[in-house]
């Protein structure tokens, strides 16, 4: 599979380079694509949600009624979850939601989603990228001149 190089102003410069079939020419796996997006968004949770269980609540233990001739059930303390102020039942407690995933699939989902942008002609391949002065404004202006320039082609 051969691409056309761009410039900055996303004209073709009129030089083609040969993609790798072994990188940009397999057949996409959907699957390890959205293991490997899980795994990113899933190692940058926070995980440090907490809710107050009923032993953590500064509250007293006494009875707060009589065992009898209340009425109702027999009343527990101020921890109790369903009194207010008291502990929370099953609550969030902080935990690591970050997962492994093997090597070789992190590597399949790459190579898949390059070969899925390459067949989709979604890939830009530039010859120089040079800026006088470090603006992003200037970025801005390359980036939007790319991306008119890829809408013009399809």
């Amino acid at each position: 599979m051969e691409i056309s190089i761009l410039n900055q102003a996303g004209e073709k410069t009129g030089k083609k380079i040969k993609l790798n079939d072994e990188v940009f020419g397999i057949e996409p796996n959907d699957h390890a694509i959205y293991l490997d997006v899980k795994q990113f968004l899933a190692n940058n949770r926070q995980g440090t949600a907490k809710a107050k269980q009923r032993s953590e609540n500064a509250h007293s233990t006494r009875k707060l009624g009589r065992q009898k001739g209340g009425g109702g059930a027999r009343p527990g303390d101020l921890k109790s979850p369903v009194r207010v102020g008291g502990g929370t039942i099953f609550g969030p407690v902080p935990r690591d939601y970050s997962f492994k995933l093997n090597h070789k699939v992190k590597q399949l989902a790459r190579r898949s989603a390059l070969s899925l942008r390459a067949k989709q002609d979604q890939l830009i391949v530039l010859d120089t990228l040079a800026f006088e002065a470090p603006k992003t404004k200037a970025m801005v202006e390359v980036l939007g001149k790319l991306m008119n320039s890829i809408h013009t082609q399809s």
